[in-house]
């Protein structure tokens, strides 16, 4: 069926004229001449995408493109004006906006900007239903180490069975939480998280348990604790191996009784709870060493199941930077980015060490800063951390373009240390970020000419440079033709 666009605009020939051309062009079209008529019409039935005018008298196309993106988040939508300036078109695209056209409105420009806005609108759906056909629980990966974990998370989560969920931070062990509750018999009831580490150690026990009114200083409500909110449900316990040790022998009691008091009652409680717990330490050496009760450990681990940091999952790599960058440009109102060959195996290289968490940070720092459409190996370069080995250069080829380069093997070089390779580059501390980035700039300048015998055109081609801005480079960081290194 075609697509429906809804258009808007207070002006009946300009309703008429594009509902005209846009069926021409194949679209079915539905017409609203107010922002309050276009609100009522995507309320009460599909429309795939609204064209609509910022300039309206009962209610600017600004405000109804707020109300629209509160009722259906997912539409696509695009603005025209015939009074467009920069701040409006930044304002339209903050909140949400796929387009920005100004008015008169070119035939070609606006099906271009339709067929896009269609496309990426149905690209997100086909993901999000490719994740709901594979089971993957909000999580991305097809490698071994992640099928592992869903496989576990198949098999443990409709059990009542506590699981302790191991891992590095920012791996996504809240992420395996949430999915084994979503997938468990507990569904319907609440998810309730609490960060052992971040709550200080005398409160604590009320965090878990709750208190009576008057039980200390500031106790001037009754409050309920996260287990009785988690009643039949699930409660989280996130960095488990932080909480103190007298806290450890109460909520062992808990655990095996599955009563409890709140901090100054008397009266004993029964819940029905399921508790995961999630790490970043060795609870094992934590026993060892006398900060992690051995009883607790056994009641706590029924099944362990490991979240794989980045590094030991680099085959994920390009599925999570293409998800969470159309995710990022969705978010932050950008058009779609495509990441080039190159730029995806700089991104390969680095091992981050914050993990998922990391990467996903990096990547929405990428969506709002690169200005597109096309991710440059420079513009990886210049988004990641330095002091990290870099990709080998692709070899360049007679008559065509540079082979696309496949994701290396992570190498674990600290970052105060120099650089293997002899004349490397050799971060130092005594070296401002901006003065360690110049020396980056220049290494990789002067490798790239050297491959090239100074053949400044083809270098620029390599790094994915116009050839006037590669010789600005060049003459900003002091480099000129024959002093490449050979």
């Amino acid at each position: 069926m075609p697509a429906a666009v809804l258009i808007v605009d207070d002006e009946k020939n300009i309703l008429l004229t594009l509902s005209q051309s846009l069926q021409l062009a194949g679209y079915r079209t539905e017409l609203a001449s107010s922002g309050q008529v276009a609100l009522d019409v995507v309320s009460a039935r599909p429309v795939d995408a609204v064209l609509m005018d910022v300039k309206m008298p009962d209610m600017d196309g600004l405000t109804v493109l707020a109300k629209l993106t509160a009722l259906k988040p997912d539409l696509p939508v695009i603005m025209m004006s015939g009074h467009g300036t920069i701040d409006t078109a930044v304002k339209a695209t903050q909140l949400g906006a796929r387009d920005f056209l100004e008015k008169p409105l070119a035939r070609d420009r606006l099906l271009v900007a339709l067929r896009n806005a269609l496309k990426h609108q149905a690209a997100m759906e086909e993901l999000q239903e490719l994740r709901a056909q594979l089971g993957r629980f909000d999580m991305v990966g097809g490698g071994p180490a992640m099928q592992r974990i869903f496989s576990l998370i198949q098999r443990t989560a409709p059990s009542e069975g506590r699981v302790l969920i191991t891992g590095e931070n920012g791996t996504g062990k809240e992420l395996i939480a949430r999915a084994l509750h979503q997938h468990s018999k507990r569904k319907g009831g609440p998810f309730v998280k609490l960060n052992c580490a971040a709550v200080p150690h005398d409160l604590i026990e009320s965090e878990l348990f709750g208190h009576e009114k008057g039980a200390f200083t500031g106790a001037v409500s009754v409050r309920r604790g996260k287990f009785e909110l988690a009643h039949e449900g699930t409660l989280f316990l996130d960095e488990i191996g932080d909480m103190p040790a007298a806290m450890q022998s109460k909520l062992l009691r808990v655990l095996q009784e599955g009563e409890l008091e709140r901090v100054g009652g008397a009266e004993t409680l029964k819940v029905d709870v399921r508790v995961i717990a999630a790490t970043n330490k060795n609870l094992e050496k934590e026993i060892a060493a006398g900060r992690f009760r051995e009883d607790l450990y056994y009641r706590i681990n029924v099944v362990q199941i490991h979240s794989p940091p980045l590094r030991e999952r680099r085959e994920d790599l390009p599925d999570l930077i293409d998800t969470f960058l159309r995710e990022a440009c969705a978010k932050n109102g950008r058009r779609p980015l495509a990441l080039s060959p190159d730029a995806l195996a700089v991104m390969s290289a680095y091992d981050y060490p914050g993990n998922v968490r990391e990467l996903r940070n990096l990547v929405e720092r990428l969506a709002i800063l690169c200005e597109g459409p096309v991710v440059s190996r420079t513009d990886a370069l210049e988004l990641l951390p330095r002091g990290r080995p870099l990709p080998p250069m692709p070899e360049p080829t007679v008559g065509g373009d540079a082979p696309p380069v496949a994701p290396p093997a992570a190498q674990a070089v600290p970052a105060a240390e120099p650089a293997a390779s002899a004349g490397g580059w050799k971060p130092r501390v005594d070296q401002t970020f901006r003065e360690q980035v110049e020396d980056a700039e220049r290494e990789i300048i002067q490798r790239v000419l050297a491959h090239t015998h100074d053949n400044v055109t083809e270098a620029a081609r390599i790094l994915d440079l116009e050839r006037g801005h590669f010789y600005k480079k060049m003459k900003a960081l002091g480099l000129r033709r024959g002093q490449s290194e050979a």
